[in-house]
């Protein structure tokens, strides 16, 4: 379906492009990129920061090397895509201050090591995609260096405070937004270290459309795009405005075509920090998915409270608001507490919220280490604490680019969930199964049908082919749920079920804690 999506997209979109410039989008001469040797039918990415996975020779950081290694153990998830959190060069150890756009961390390894990742990847049907920082460069990057004479060319690609601004005016994203240099003031919303670019210079938007073949023509599946809502909303007082938002949509919109244009199915997912689905909605005429903060939101207290709560409603609004089968679901990433802390080390609310994720619609990502329950709470290097693969944290490969700040010690690993088919790696193993086994669980068309029991959460999924109904209990006591007298009566058989209890007769559905069944 995506596939046909974006061929479409493309189509329409060549089909609107003056010649010159789609003879400019074609990025004639690129050497052809070698696609996954067929798509994985989870429709799950995992998000990966390399310097906390695998660590391929020794010195204690992981690396691209080490990310090709565990391709297996990503196969054996069943996930069907990555994402990368920033592998360019960078002052910082999380890599969104970028020096050089088209190049790699030399910590992480080389280009050579990115296309080899790429095609072992490919080989067992896992996309791949790149975060792209594009909203702003460190202040260490050449463009900026130069940039800071006002005669110079670059000059034009940052923005400055001019005449009247107020320098003291706080950022769209909290920070201070202006910071002094010299004589002059630039923008830079996040903080003086990551300068904003200024996309209306065309030179910023050919530079960084540039960037995106780059990345696409070495056999990259498309981007991540870092804080995409903050291009043109830089303060308070744009966030709601239409006329910015139009402004966002429209350089993502081009940017989209011009990529389409030379490679199809390229997959965009943007970073839109929003609370209600319909502020998420416009985004899907420029990009193909956002993630859905409101929605992560509501799942965890739902399984934290062990009750339906506000979900049945946010979920109806989603399904008016979002195209089916195109939500990018998550629970948590790296800037989030970990679901595990948030669910104050509650494995039984952990694999209801988890149940519930990887039975919508969407293409869901998972944070690494999620599948095994690490915990991690802020300060942000601690949110990003390195992956656990043995009982011993000294084990080889291991990466030891930060300590370890929490106690979850030696059952919350890899090693000793593996085999374990109680443990919640496994959990993830079978729910991830489920979306390859029951294709509409990925592309189904979501309703919510209303239920009195508040223990309960629930959601039809219709395709050409599937009719299901969902049914989650949240509690830690048996539920039942009457069908037979109800438009649900026509659900009569289980498809699939988490935990054996689980029995539907004469239509009475019964549910032993925390578990989950698909009706057909």
């Amino acid at each position: 379906m995506r596939r046909l999506r974006c061929a479409a997209l493309a189509g329409l979109l060549l089909a609107a492009l003056p010649a010159a410039a789609v003879g400019a989008a074609t990025d004639a001469g690129a050497p052809p990129r070698t696609p996954p040797a067929a798509d994985s039918s989870s429709g799950v990415w995992y998000e990966i920061f390399v310097r906390a996975w695998y660590d391929s020779d020794g010195d204690g950081i992981g690396d691209l090397n080490g990310v090709t290694r565990k391709l297996d153990y990503l196969r054996s998830l069943g996930v069907s895509g990555i994402w990368l959190m920033p592998i360019n060069p960078s002052p910082s150890y999380h890599g969104y201050d970028v020096t050089d756009y088209e190049a790699i961390n030399p910590q992480y390894g080389t280009l050579a090591d990115l296309e080899r990742l790429l095609d072992e990847a490919h080989k067992r049907g896992i996309r791949v995609i790149l975060d792209l920082v594009a909203n702003h460069t460190s202040d260490r990057h050449p463009w900026f260096l130069a940039a800071r004479d006002p005669n110079d060319p670059h000059h034009a690609w940052y923005e400055w405070a001019g005449p009247g601004a107020d320098l003291q005016s706080p950022s769209a994203a909290g920070d201070q937004a202006w910071h002094a240099l010299g004589n002059q003031h630039y923008l830079g919303i996040f903080s003086g270290g990551m300068p904003d670019l200024d996309f209306d210079t065309p030179a910023v938007r050919d530079a960084m459309t540039e960037v995106g073949r780059y990345w696409l023509a070495r056999g990259v599946d498309g981007f991540r795009l870092d804080a995409a809502r903050h291009v043109y909303e830089d303060f308070p007082d744009q966030v709601d405005d239409p006329a910015v938002l139009r402004r966002d949509l429209d350089w993502w919109r081009q940017f989209h075509i011009a990529l389409a244009a030379r490679y199809p199915d390229v997959y965009l997912v943007g970073e839109v920090t929003r609370d209600r689905p319909e502020q998420l909605a416009p985004w899907y005429g420029s990009l193909d998915a956002v993630f859905d903060f409101p929605l992560a939101r509501q799942l965890i207290a739902s399984a934290r409270d062990e009750r339906a709560g506000g979900l049945p409603a946010l979920l109806a609004r989603i399904a008016q608001a979002i195209p089916a089968g195109r939500d990018a679901p998550f629970l948590s990433n790296h800037d989030q507490e970990r679901v595990m802390s948030q669910l104050a080390g509650d494995a039984r609310h952990m694999r209801i919220a988890a149940a519930m994720l990887l039975t919508l619609p969407g293409e869901p990502f998972l944070y690494y280490g999620e599948e095994l329950g690490m915990r991690g709470r802020k300060p942000d290097p601690d949110l990003r604490e390195p992956m656990r693969w043995y009982r011993d944290p000294h084990g080889p490969g291991q990466s030891r680019w930060k300590a370890f700040s929490t106690k979850d010690g030696p059952r919350v690993s890899v090693e000793a969930e593996r085999d374990d088919p109680r443990s919640l790696l496994a959990w993830y193993r079978m729910l991830i199964g489920w979306r390859r086994a029951l294709p509409v669980l990925r592309d189904g068309a979501l309703q919510v049908p209303a239920l009195a029991n508040p223990r309960l959460a629930a959601w039809q999924l219709r395709d050409a082919h599937h009719d299901a109904l969902v049914v989650h209990n949240l509690s830690g006591t048996l539920q039942t749920l009457e069908l037979g007298r109800s438009r649900l009566g026509r659900f009569q058989r289980v498809r699939l079920k988490s935990l054996p209890g689980a029995r539907l007769a004469d239509g009475r559905l019964q549910l032993p804690a925390y578990a989950s069944v698909v009706l057909e």
